[in-house]
């Protein structure tokens, strides 16, 4: 088996306790050389300056690249292109840039009288000014709001035709999901790196909370295996096999990249990534 490129999510602290265990994480796996740390947006960006901070913070004492999540909600464009511009004066020019979610628990997004209409139009901004790397969303699964897989798949080549350079997916239970996803995209035309996302799941009551919220299919096999493990006090070591097996798995399919959804705790991450040969690099001194 073939030894994946990795990369990992980490959201913003809101307090100090949050501070240490987003450090404590990127310490931990800081080591196993990934490809970038990926800092996230609030809902209706509301965590704009601790994401700034973080990702500003990451990038000094990591000495890493950093991704910075963008999103189009809450603010006009001028304001918007203001946070990347700020995001590039401390060396992070990777932007993971999204719509993001509808403002206030909203049932559907509403863009700034002054801001971008859409994640297209952020992305052809962004692209214009010549010196972002830019991820965007992909959903496997087929986005919540898309009328069809074929429609989800259309929507994610305008994406990149607006100038986006990689997508990293939602994650998803079972790797047919992102294989056939995967297909879909390349028989649209789609050349252009999709890298799936990963979900070492921490708490399953969450997880199946915010799938369903996303769309994410749950087969019933994956329910009925966290009942089992939840009430046998054997949930992490489920989670720690499932998620081995769905990387294994992808890898043996050609999926040479994976971003690791971590939710600030590195352990179950650490211990999949262990698992598929990734290793924390250690520098050989010469002794001689």
């Amino acid at each position: 088996m073939a030894t994946p490129n990795v990369s990992f999510e980490v959201f913003p602290p809101r307090n100090v306790d949050a501070a240490f265990n987003l450090w404590d994480t990127a310490q931990a796996l800081a080591p196993l050389a990934p490809r970038f740390f990926s800092v996230t947006y609030g809902a209706g960006g509301t965590t704009r300056d601790l994401s700034h901070d973080a990702a500003h913070v990451l990038r000094r004492t990591s000495g890493l690249p950093v991704a910075a999540h963008l999103t189009c909600v809450g603010a006009s464009r001028a304001e918007t292109l203001e946070v990347a511009d700020s995001f590039a004066e401390i060396g992070v020019t990777d932007i993971v840039a999204l719509r993001g979610d509808p403002e206030n628990g909203a049932d559907t997004f509403t863009p700034h009288p002054e801001g971008f209409a859409d994640s297209c139009e952020l992305i052809e901004a962004l692209a214009a000014k010549g010196k972002f790397n830019i991820r965007i969303g992909a959903y496997p699964d087929s986005h919540p709001e898309a009328a069809d897989m074929d429609a989800n798949v259309q929507w994610l080549k305008r994406k990149f035709e607006a100038g986006a350079d990689e997508a990293i997916t939602q994650f998803f239970f079972e790797p047919e999901s992102f294989l056939r996803f995967r297909d879909a995209c390349a028989a649209a035309g789609i050349d252009k790196p999709i890298t799936p996302g990963i979900l070492p799941i921490l708490s399953w009551k969450s997880a199946r909370k915010f799938a369903i919220r996303c769309g994410t299919t749950i087969p019933a096999w994956v329910d009925e295996a966290f009942d089992a493990a939840v009430r046998d006090d054997r949930h992490d070591l489920l989670a720690t096999a499932m998620c081995t097996e769905l990387c294994d798995t992808l890898i043996c399919e050609g999926v040479e990249n994976l971003h690791f959804y971590t939710l600030n705790k590195a352990e179950l991450t650490r211990n999949v990534c262990r698992a598929l040969g990734v290793t924390p690099e250690v520098a050989v001194r010469d002794v001689a």
